[in-house]
């Protein structure tokens, strides 16, 4: 990725956001069944030195709150006060969701399953449409901030897109303590971007309305990691010492109940493991059965189910081998 000559206008709606000024704007969307209008709050860092433009966003599923708090937290701490390029950084996507609770919007459509949209279609595929046409144009590179669905708690990890090395060098920049290539979901925002040719990394961290302490400050941490990076800011006491490089996994497999009981896991997510290992169990409320899960190679657990009592067939691990 090539830094640019000279730093542009940045347009979103109506609102117009010049080299040197910082900006909150927004995307009308629609209104509830009140008469309340929602709309999406989109700050704009615009630096006058020229750079690149990076979009940060959180809350694409609405009940996935540690990306929130990721930006909520550096908006807070100015640290999007850039010296060059810009940041566009979106707190919640997903507004409808986020005051549900839920993942998706009220008619069960989810937005990231949306892209890139339509002007006349679902509510979810109108925010796709608005945001596609509004800030894809803008932006050079994203981060999108996500969590674990429902009890399912990701340990910090970054997904790029195995096809666009620059969201693979994105990843590395990163620097979270997994790092992994994943399929494009169709009609998903990185699929969009993709297309678009917008190196795009996913940053998946702890579980759905749920704030975890260290996923947050994985988080901002590697968000400044890109900063700082792409000099977009100077080095801060804000960036923690360096850390061991991110661990890269491959051969990817989820770990399923082999029975309906109660789960009892044996290991911390984010542990190394071994194969043949009980990492563990599926039991009974009257302890008359168990069930052991082993692991079937060595490697790292980087997601673990936390919702107790389970049914036959469920995830409950998800487990990488160690690229070579």
């Amino acid at each position: 990725m090539l830094l640019k000559d000279e730093n542009k206008t940045i347009t979103i709606g109506t609102e117009s956001v010049k080299p040197g000024q910082e900006k909150l704007v927004s995307i009308k969307i629609d209104r509830l069944p009140t008469g309340t209008i929602i709309d999406i709050p989109i700050y704009v860092f615009n630096a006058k030195n020229p750079g690149l433009t990076l979009l940060v966003q959180a809350g694409l599923h609405g009940d996935e709150i540690n990306g929130i708090e990721i930006v909520r937290r550096m908006l807070d701490k100015k640290y999007f006060n850039v010296n060059k390029g810009c940041i566009i950084a979106v707190p919640i996507l997903n507004i409808f969701g986020f005051i549900h609770f839920s993942r998706e919007l009220p008619d069960g459509k989810d937005v990231n399953r949306s892209f890139p949209g339509s002007k006349s279609g679902s509510l979810a595929s109108r925010i796709a449409y608005h945001f596609t046409k509004e800030i894809f144009p803008q932006i050079d590179f994203g981060v999108d901030l996500h969590t674990g669905g429902g009890s399912r708690s990701n340990y910090p990890q970054t997904r790029y897109t195995a096809a666009d090395k620059n969201s693979e060098e994105l990843a590395a920049i990163f620097n979270a303590p997994f790092t992994f290539s994943s399929d494009l979901i169709p009609k998903s925002f990185r699929k969009t971007a993709f297309t678009k040719g917008i190196p795009t990394i996913v940053y998946e961290a702890g579980e759905s309305m749920r704030f975890d302490e260290y996923s947050i400050e994985q988080g901002v941490q590697g968000i400044l990691n890109i900063l700082h990076h792409f000099k977009m800011i100077n080095k801060t006491e804000a960036l923690l010492p360096e850390k061991e490089e991110t661990v890269y996994l491959t051969n990817r497999k989820w770990l399923r109940a082999p029975t309906a009981g109660m789960f009892l896991p044996k290991i911390k997510n984010g542990s190394d493991i071994k194969k043949g290992a009980v990492i563990g169990i599926v039991t009974d409320a009257f302890s008359k059965r168990n069930k052991e899960i082993k692991a079937p190679f060595n490697g790292c657990v980087f997601c673990i189910n936390h919702q107790a009592v389970v049914n036959q067939g469920e995830a409950l691990f998800h487990i990488g081998e160690l690229a070579k």
